[in-house]
């Protein structure tokens, strides 16, 4: 039962502990399980291995910590990526291993490629972008129309493309204004500019 200094007594390992030490229960009188965490945690993996069911070994960490069950190294809940309806409010990875997860999923969900043969496309382009052959690549490019990779360009080479939305003639209109062919007026006399024919 509880008393004024707020704690209750463990139905299973007969401690007096703090309230703090019981999950919540809305249908127990006192609003509070009848075991406390601890008891709780060792009860419902007996239930579990009883059942054949494979339990995950419990990892002791230091307050504050919380094991990455990605990477298996224990690191400060600072590190922990959140997750709302988690009890502790942390997910079972650290936002270094969630991180890395996400870039692989979105490799394989929006281009059908793993990061294994993303490095291999940057590779085989000799570790640079293939369109300005100076930068580091950044980002897979792909043709919208049929999904197939081209490459993998730097952020500004990728976004020029962007720019001119993929179409080759305005590309090679870009090139041939960049190299003086482009179809420029001249001047003749101040203010006075002729067309070519």
């Amino acid at each position: 039962m509880d008393n004024e200094q707020g704690v209750k007594r463990c139905s299973r390992c007969r401690q007096a502990r703090p309230r703090a030490a019981f999950a919540a229960n809305r249908a127990a009188r006192d609003g509070l399980q009848a075991y406390c965490r601890e008891c709780w945690a060792a009860y419902h993996q007996a239930r579990q291995l009883a059942k054949g069911k494979n339990v995950r070994p419990r990892v002791q960490t230091p307050e504050g910590h919380k094991l990455c069950r990605s990477c298996g190294e224990v690191k400060p809940h600072s590190e922990g990526h959140r997750n709302a309806t988690a009890s502790h409010g942390l997910s079972t990875s650290c936002k270094a291993c969630r991180a890395a997860k996400g870039r692989a999923s979105h490799l394989k969900c929006q281009y059908g490629i793993t990061e294994t043969e993303r490095d291999l496309l940057v590779a085989s382009q000799g570790g640079v972008c293939c369109i300005c052959l100076a930068a580091p690549p950044a980002h897979v490019d792909h043709c919208h129309e049929t999904g197939r990779v081209r490459g993998v360009p730097c952020f500004s080479c990728n976004a020029a493309l962007g720019q001119f939305k993929d179409q080759p003639e305005a590309i090679r209109r870009a090139a041939a204004y960049v190299e003086g062919i482009a179809w420029k007026p001249t001047l003749v006399a101040p203010g006075v500019y002729q067309l070519p024919s």
